[in-house]
C-alpha cells in the first residue's frame, strides 16, 4: 500500500499552507516577509502581502505573529540562523582555524541578507527602540550562540558567556556597517569585520597570557593547611 502523502522520491509531500500549524506558518512566512518589509515596513501591509503570496488569509497570518513587527523580525532572523547552517555547515568549518570559522559564519549571514538590506535597516531601527532592547539582546545572543556552536565551541565555564557576548557585539557592529556599505562586494564591511575579529583574537591571546597561575594564586585552603601542618 503506498503512502499518498509521499512524493515519488519517497519524501513527505509539502504541507499546504492552509493545513499548517501556526508554528509552521510562521516558519514559511519568515523568508517571504523581508521582500515586502523593504517597501512597506514590518507591519500589516507586508504581512498581508506575504500571506497572499503563500495563499493564506491575512487574518490567519496575523495569528502567527501575535507580537506584531518584533515577532516578524524574530522569525526572519531565525530563518537566517537556519540558512547560515546550510551555507556554512559544521563539517565544512572543521578544517579552518577558529578565527576563520567565525568570519565565515558571519559572512554567511551577510550573504543571506544581502538582497534584503532595506528590510534589515528597518528591522534594526525597530530593534533599537528602548522597549525592544530585551528582545534585541536575545536575538543577538541567539545569533552568537548559533555561530559558536557551528564553530565547534564546547566551553562550559565563564568563557561560554564571554565568547557569545563578544561575538554578539562584533556582529551587531558589522550589521550597522553592512546596511550602508556601497563598496563593491561589500569590501568595507568585510574589512571592518576582519579588523574586529583580529581585535578580539588579540584580546583573547592577551587574556590567556595574563591568566593567573593557579599554583601562584592565594588559596585559603592551602594557607590554613600550612598553618595546621607547617613545613618541616
Amino acid at each position: 500500500m503506498t503512502d499518498s502523502t509521499a512524493n515519488p522520491a519517497g519524501e513527505p509531500a509539502p504541507i499546504a499552507p492552509s493545513e499548517m500549524t501556526l508554528d509552521e506558518l510562521r516558519e514559511a512566512l519568515a523568508p517571504v516577509l523581508p521582500m515586502h518589509a523593504a517597501f512597506d515596513g514590518w507591519g500589516e501591509a507586508a504581512l498581508a502581502q506575504a500571506a497572499d503570496e503563500l495563499g493564506v488569509p491575512a487574518d490567519r497570518a496575523r495569528l502567527a505573529f501575535p507580537g506584531g513587527a518584533i515577532d516578524m523580525i524574530d522569525a526572519w532572523f531565525a530563518s537566517i540562523d537556519a540558512e547560515m547552517a546550510v551555507r556554512a555547515p559544521a563539517p565544512m568549518l572543521r578544517a579552518r582555524k577558529v578565527r576563520d570559522r567565525i568570519t565565515r559564519l558571519i559572512a554567511a549571514r551577510l550573504d543571506a541578507m544581502e538582497i534584503h538590506r532595506e528590510a534589515l535597516r528597518r528591522a534594526l531601527a525597530i530593534l533599537a527602540m528602548p522597549q525592544n532592547a530585551p528582545r534585541a539582546a536575545r536575538l543577538g545572543w541567539r545569533a552568537a550562540d548559533g555561530m559558536w556552536r557551528l564553530a565547534g565551541d564546547t566551553a562550559v565555564d565563564l568563557s561560554f558567556y564571554t565568547k557569545r557576548l563578544t561575538l554578539a557585539g562584533v556582529y551587531a557592529a558589522t550589521l550597522l556597517v553592512f546596511v550602508d556599505d556601497q563598496t563593491e562586494n561589500f569590501a568595507d564591511t568585510r574589512a571592518f569585520l576582519d579588523r574586529r575579529i583580529a581585535g578580539v583574537m588579540r584580546f583573547e591571546k592577551l587574556k590567556a597570557q595574563l591568566k593567573p597561575d593557579p599554583d601562584r594564586m592565594f588559596s585559603p585552603v592551602r594557607f590554613l593547611g600550612r598553618l595546621r601542618y607547617p613545613a618541616s
